[in-house]
């Protein structure tokens, strides 16, 4: 599910971009606008996708050790361990569940989410550190399995040997210019379908949205053409608490400006969002992509601007 954690990120990056190069006389562009918010919408497809991947990997990892298990019964001479493998792992009830779970096929179909190529390096390489890991010896040497159980060694796969994987890493930023910023958003999320389907009984669960209402469907755009649309007011805002001895309006990091003009949209705009969350969010954004100094300097600023705003009675919270 797409939260609203990754939603002000992709509409910070999508409004640098716009804002950058459009100034004034051109900011209000209705073709350009519409180009920005399909550009928002295409990155949150991208994200679900990536969800989708995620789970795909499953059925991929475990196709190609029955592959491995049929080419070892073929070898010339086979030994009697080649003959009589320990199927455990492909007979793994959580592939069987993807297999029949139609919402899942269609959901892959309608986001283009395939099985990976055959002699795929990110697969091999996957399932031999899943096969070398003590997680699949204890799986593979108890006395007996469940369907629980064996969604739970999945979830333990996919948290301890496939998210934290180079392999995966290098892959994700080869296929999506997207995925480095969702990774950690939709692996959370696959990680707690899959304890939910653990808990299923064997019945198809329904996949986690890509969003949960459509508040949220409808937020990243919204949160976008408010910026545009109120640019010049929003940046008074934030001109009026820059203190000129210290600082320069004009040679603000430009991302600064971004990450502060859509706080303050959000904070006067939507009223039921608590303004230390929406201060933190951006803080933290300004963490992770702009200067080593921009969080605590856009904390100060926002407080500034958000004691104005409740004195000039522009917002009550």
């Amino acid at each position: 599910m797409v939260n609203r954690i990754l939603i002000r990120l992709k509409v910070v990056q999508v409004l640098y971009s716009y804002l950058i190069t459009h100034d004034s006389d051109t900011r209000i562009d209705p073709e350009q606008i519409v180009l920005a918010k399909n550009t928002i919408a295409t990155s949150l497809d991208k994200a679900y996708a990536l969800y989708l991947t995620l789970l795909q990997l499953i059925r991929d990892i475990t196709a190609l050790q029955e592959q491995r298990l049929e080419n070892a019964k073929a070898k010339h001479l086979p030994t009697r361990e080649d003959l009589n493998p320990n199927t455990r792992f492909i007979d793994n009830a959580l592939v069987g569940y993807l297999n029949v779970h139609q919402q899942f096929e269609d959901l892959c179909q309608e986001y283009k989410v395939g099985p990976e190529p055959v002699g795929s390096v990110l697969v091999k390489a996957l399932l031999d550190k899943i096969v070398a890991s003590g997680l699949y010896k204890e799986y593979m040497e108890a006395p007996s399995t469940s369907f629980e159980a064996d969604i739970e060694f999945w979830r333990e796969a996919m948290k301890q040997i496939i998210l934290p994987s180079d392999e995966l890493a290098e892959e994700l930023e080869d296929k999506s210019i997207y995925w480095n910023d969702d990774f950690q958003v939709m692996g959370t999320f696959t990680l707690k379908w899959l304890r939910m389907a653990s808990k299923s009984e064997g019945v198809a669960i329904d996949l986690l949205p890509k969003f949960k209402d459509a508040e949220d469907a409808a937020f990243g755009s919204e949160l976008m053409l408010y910026v545009i649309r109120n640019y010049d007011t929003y940046r008074g805002y934030i001109d009026r608490f820059i203190d000129p001895q210290h600082w320069s309006a004009d040679r603000l990091a430009f991302m600064d400006v971004v990450i502060m003009l859509t706080a303050i949209a959000e904070i006067i705009n939507y009223p039921a969002i608590p303004v230390p969350v929406s201060v933190n969010e951006y803080v933290e954004i300004a963490n992770n992509y702009s200067t080593t100094s921009s969080g605590s300097f856009i904390n100060g600023i926002l407080f500034s601007v958000v004691k104005y705003l409740n004195r000039e009675d522009i917002i009550n919270k």
